[in-house]
């Protein structure tokens, strides 16, 4: 079964750090934009982050000087790594495979490829 297997989630202090990973079960993911969308309690669907399959990289402003997203394509797996966490980052993380375009456009409907989530929660 091709699917986008995920872990790294938990319950951190603020300031504190996570590492998310996102593998491809099934799937290669060389080829792919591998990025998290994030949706908090009550909100919207946000973007966090995306890497291109040569390592460009994207990220929210509200994330981009915590956050950082690498990828080791011999391992078939992305990374997220989150420091100085903040409430405000509680939410459950979805990592996501799909073209570059659309993670730049906030085109989520057009990923090819879901995790089924990992829960972030930052409190004290």
């Amino acid at each position: 079964q091709v699917q986008l297997v995920e872990s790294g989630g938990g319950l951190v202090q603020p300031g504190g750090s996570l590492r998310l990973s996102c593998g491809g079960a099934g799937l290669s993911l060389d080829y792919y934009a591998i990025g998290w969308v994030r949706q908090a309690p009550g909100k919207e669907r946000e973007g966090v982050s995306a890497i291109s399959s040569d390592g460009s990289t994207w990220g929210a402003p509200s994330v981009s000087d915590r956050f950082t997203i690498s990828r080791d394509n011999a391992k078939n797996t992305a990374y997220l790594q989150m420091d100085r966490l903040e409430p405000e980052d509680t939410g459950v993380y979805y990592c996501a495979a799909g073209p570059l375009a659309f993670w730049l456009r906030g085109n989520y409907n057009g990923m090819d490829y879901w995790g089924k989530g990992t829960l972030v929660t930052v409190s004290s």
